[in-house]
């Protein structure tokens, strides 16, 4: 498949998540175990200070570190988070934020990530590390149990 075509094929599979779409993510770029996504920062995803709200900063990220998990499993069912810890570092500010995600350690069934969030600017605004699921098609074996 072309470099292309998996942007293609990852979009309309985040597309299809009901709370992505209304998010408005965008995968812009993918790797062998990286991604880089982004989103708008409207008004109403922000808190009391007029900066991205916290959920949304780690929403952004959970789905870039995840993101950059699939693209060493493509043939997976999906990718699940088992755990995340994010630093706060500076304020989500202008109107978009930018995550970059990229694989630490890859296993068959688990994947260590890492990623930061990032204003347009280039400032830091946060960054994950995290575990996540690789979700692998069952086997027969384990379909009839």
């Amino acid at each position: 498949m072309s470099a292309e075509a998996k942007l293609q094929y990852t979009r309309d599979y985040q597309n299809r998540i009901p709370f992505v779409a209304h998010l408005g993510l965008t995968t812009d770029e993918l790797g062998a175990g990286t991604a880089k996504l982004s989103m708008s920062l409207p008004r109403h995803f922000t808190n009391s200070l007029g900066t991205a709200h916290g959920g949304v900063i780690m929403s952004l990220l959970d789905v870039a570190l995840c993101t950059a998990a699939r693209t060493l499993h493509p043939d997976s069912v999906g990718v699940v988070t088992i755990d995340m810890t994010t630093s706060f570092i500076g304020g989500g500010k202008g109107d978009r934020l930018i995550a970059e995600a990229r694989v630490l350690k890859d296993g068959r069934s688990m994947t260590f990530v890492e990623g930061e969030a990032k204003n347009a600017d280039g400032s830091l605004v946060a960054k994950a590390i995290g575990t996540v699921r690789v979700r692998n098609p069952e086997s027969k074996e384990e379909s009839r149990s």
